[in-house]
């Protein structure tokens, strides 16, 4: 009896490590994170691949041994800059064969640093769009790697291109139209996440035509405040743990119905790839990104969609804009004229 229950232990430990599941008792899917110690364990698979989301000259500076790279950042290699993501599935069904995805595929994305996260979290919402059950995150990105005592390598990794068929899941992505319904009280029960700044919600940073948020919007959950800001005190880096905290997750989706349709969105819908990902974390049913989000909103004019902010329709203001421009160059130019005194004229 006693060696039995020592299997199953042995079991049970086995294939915890094998899903890399991560110290998040309060997640629904902790599987959907990996650890380093399971990348090491799986990266030479020829079912799995790891992706390296950041820019590829870091990538060729180093990168975990045998992760490709998309040939950019990958929220700019899987996006689509007219804000329109999804438009050609064919294009992705290209991208991914090409690098040695496949249906099949166990697909790991990495970042390399807390600033870099959400290059890596795109990465994992478009293929869970693209009805990819198979995808996962590196939890603690590049820094967990290299702190569990890991090597980088230079060398560059090519997989052997294969066949990817995308079965698209529409629910993961929300439209304009859909938030426009929300927005004029038409949108039911679902529940709307504004993961922008507090400053950005109430119209006081202005990146579009207009400030502030849409109307009807359930809560506004920064996607910096989500995420765990616990640096080392002597050198100033990010900890190798969990980069998600559950309990300040939990608590700042406590208000939320997790059976509810729940749509997410930012600036330009990058931002809040992490607020889905946190969603699919805590089990929400619904969990889906706005891809078009603010920057389209509240740009566009012809159909001028409802903006609610802290003190009325905020306009961004570009003759204030224009006039601290000439400033600014009265400035240079005065301090160019100083440098060119004190060099006599030298450069």
């Amino acid at each position: 009896m006693k060696k039995r229950w020592v299997r199953v232990a042995v079991l049970s430990l086995f294939f915890f490590s094998l899903v890399g599941v991560a110290q998040a008792a309060d997640w629904v899917n902790p599987n959907l994170l990996v650890d380093a110690e399971t990348v090491k364990a799986n990266i030479d698979k020829p079912d799995w691949v790891v992706v390296d989301s950041r820019d590829l000259k870091d990538y060729a500076k180093g990168h975990i041994p045998g992760a490709i790279s998309l040939g950019n950042r990958t929220k700019k290699a899987l996006r689509d800059s007219t804000a329109r993501t999804f438009s050609d599935i064919s294009k992705y069904e290209k991208i991914l064969g090409k690098v040695g995805i496949g249906n099949n595929t166990h697909v790991v994305f990495y970042h390399g640093d807390m600033k870099t996260i959400t290059d890596a979290t795109v990465g994992f919402w478009v293929m869970e769009y693209l009805g990819h059950d198979k995808v996962y995150l590196l939890n603690g990105g590049l820094d967990a790697w290299r702190k569990a005592g890991n090597r980088l390598d230079k060398k560059p990794t090519m997989k052997t291109p294969t066949t990817f068929k995308a079965n698209v899941v529409p629910s993961r992505t929300a439209s304009t139209d859909e938030v426009l319904n929300i927005a004029v009280g038409d949108g039911g029960n679902t529940q709307m996440i504004d993961a922008r700044s507090k400053k950005e919600f109430s119209g006081k940073d202005m990146r579009a035509l207009r400030g502030g948020h849409v109307p009807n919007t359930t809560i506004n959950i920064s996607h910096i405040d989500a995420l765990q800001k616990i640096k080392d005190p002597k050198t100033g880096k990010m900890k190798a743990i969990a980069y998600l905290d559950a309990d300040i997750a939990d608590k700042a989706f406590s208000s939320l119905d997790k059976d509810t349709r729940t749509v997410a969105y930012c600036q330009t819908g990058t931002r809040s790839t992490l607020t889905y990902l946190q969603m699919r974390l805590l089990g929400f049913k619904d969990p889906s990104n706005w891809d078009e989000s603010w920057r389209v909103w509240s740009s566009d004019l012809h159909n001028n969609h409802p903006v609610e902010a802290a003190n009325g329709q905020q306009w961004y203001n570009f003759d204030k804009v224009n006039k601290s421009i000439k400033k600014l160059e009265k400035k240079v130019a005065a301090l160019e004229g100083e440098l060119k005194k004190m060099t006599g004229g030298k450069k």
